[in-house]
């Protein structure tokens, strides 16, 4: 058995039935390099199966402990069922990204069975060209981005012939389930760690509650981190900052039970070219284009604000001897975006800036912020507490208006199931408060966005795709100008690449 930690179980906490704690992928494939032509569930069950001694949360059932008195346990589950997980779904005709987009946003926004593995993976037929597609969903309490990617490269192979695997150990899977009353037992022997362990965060946590997410709607936070803050001596200039409230936009409401999902694809090497011509990092880059396409968007809405709208950005702590571990190892960075800004040079800029500045904050926080955050509060009214400040934040001015994520990915080709990988879009999660999230991952030459919103707050979005494209032409004429714009041809495709 293995608990769960604060962090882990909050993702648990926060589900209700408006909001999913599960996070994906959408990989699109060209079958024609795999045996036959073709895909179907049969080669994918065969393919998993091979790999499950290889993939430990694919077995790991939820066993919650009576009365919340405790953080729950993973058992590796007895009695796993291979097909209950793998399932197949097929987009009407034409097939086309739009259908596509509609077919996974109406399977994303069901919740996974908490009585079982929390995982499922989708194969989707009928796509226009021949191709097929996966979505992965995977419930956030089992694996963070990083970890994510280590299961991504257990299924994903290298060549189309597959890879050598390590040989499945001696012995029958799966653990004996625990009773309710044994659960109970060991929830009381529990109950006298909780104090000591939220003691241990004390140091850590207090003096940084204006870098948590959320923290700030509640208004007794940022007076509390200001008599902190002149405690210690602190630039005050830094404390506006980390205290400042973002504007509120239609995105930033009580989220619904319903999702809107666009994907698409932009070149990397023109992201690199912005990057090496300015001195920058590629992460600027995806950020501004991300504020860019916001910020039009706002505009044709007549609804951007004066001030920059705030994003919140993922960040890994995993190090290298955590690999394989699984769960969450993540931080946070709050950190404006310059919407406000109308020269894209100078909006490029003013990101890299943004970033810079975020990054020496985040630099001098503990590694196991969050951890240690979630630790001070009581396993029995954790998850009550969550949903709570998840209603605050749907109902209030929010602490942050978007998530942005970058993940970084392989620049080399890979295979699942002898089938070419052509692109892969993250599919990520809203909150109430934040109704947007624009994540990224890079795959050989070119950037997969992933956008997903809550579909009553974003009446359209294909638009910020659409958008996120059109932002790279003008950051590179801004940047570039307009003869290596020219010179490239056909510009690169805010849809899956051929």
């Amino acid at each position: 058995m293995r608990q769960l930690t604060s962090l882990d179980a909050q993702f648990l906490g926060v589900e209700t039935s408006r909001t999913y704690g599960h996070v994906g992928g959408l990989a699109v494939y060209d079958p024609s390099t795999a045996p036959g032509g073709t895909i179907e569930i049969g080669d994918v069950c065969r393919m998993v199966s091979e790999r499950l001694h290889m993939l430990p949360p694919f077995r790991w059932r939820l066993v919650e402990v009576p009365f919340g008195i405790d953080l729950p346990y993973w058992v590796e589950d007895p009695a796993f069922d291979l097909d209950f997980h793998i399932r197949e779904s097929a987009v009407p005709p034409p097939g086309d990204d739009r259908r596509l987009a509609e077919t996974v946003a109406r399977i994303f926004a069901r919740p996974l069975d908490r009585s079982r593995p929390l995982w499922e993976l989708y194969l989707i037929q009928g796509l226009e060209g021949g191709r097929v597609a996966m979505l992965t969903k995977l419930h956030h309490s089992m694996v963070d981005g990083v970890s994510g990617n280590e299961i991504l490269g257990v299924l994903l192979d290298s060549s189309p012939e597959g890879k050598e695997l390590p040989p499945k150990p001696a012995g029958e899977p799966g653990e004996r389930v625990p009773g309710d009353l044994e659960m109970l037992g060991r929830g009381l022997l529990g109950v006298p760690r909780q104090p000591l362990r939220a003691l241990r965060s004390l140091p850590s946590a207090l003096p940084n509650l204006t870098d948590l997410p959320g923290a700030n709607a509640f208004p007794v936070v940022p007076r509390l981190a200001s008599v902190l803050s002149r405690a210690r001596g602190d630039d005050p200039t830094v404390l506006e900052v980390t205290t400042a409230r973002p504007p509120k936009t239609s995105f930033n409401g009580r989220v619904g039970p319903h999702r809107r999902f666009a994907f698409g694809s932009l070149s990397l090497d023109t992201v690199k070219r912005l990057k090496n011509e300015l001195g920058i990092t590629v992460n600027d880059v995806v950020v501004a284009l991300c504020a860019t396409a916001v910020r039009g968007w706002l505009l044709e809405r007549d609804e951007l604000p004066d001030e920059p709208l705030v994003a919140m950005i993922p960040v890994s702590v995993r190090t290298e001897e955590e690999a394989g571990t699984y769960g969450n190892r993540i931080s946070t960075m709050i950190v404006p975006i310059p919407t406000n800004v109308a020269d894209p040079r100078e909006r490029l800029m003013r990101a890299h800036e943004y970033l810079l500045g975020a990054k020496d904050r985040h630099s001098a926080l503990p590694a196991d912020l969050l951890t240690d955050a979630t630790s001070f509060i009581p396993p029995a009214v954790a998850a009550r507490a969550a949903r709570t400040t998840m209603d605050i934040l749907g109902r209030t001015r929010p602490p942050l208006n978007l998530v942005i994520s970058n993940v970084p990915g392989p620049r080399e080709p890979l295979y699942c199931a002898g089938a070419l990988l052509l692109a892969h879009y993250p599919v990520s999660v809203v909150i109430d408060g934040v109704g947007l999230n624009m994540t990224v991952m890079s795959y050989r030459d070119h950037l997969d966005f992933g956008i997903i919103a809550d579909r009553d707050q974003v009446d359209d979005a294909w638009a910020l795709m659409d958008r996120t494209a059109a932002a790279l032409d003008e950051l590179e004429t801004a940047v570039c100008g307009k003869r290596a714009t020219a010179a490239k041809g056909r510009r690169p495709s805010a849809r899956t690449p051929a």
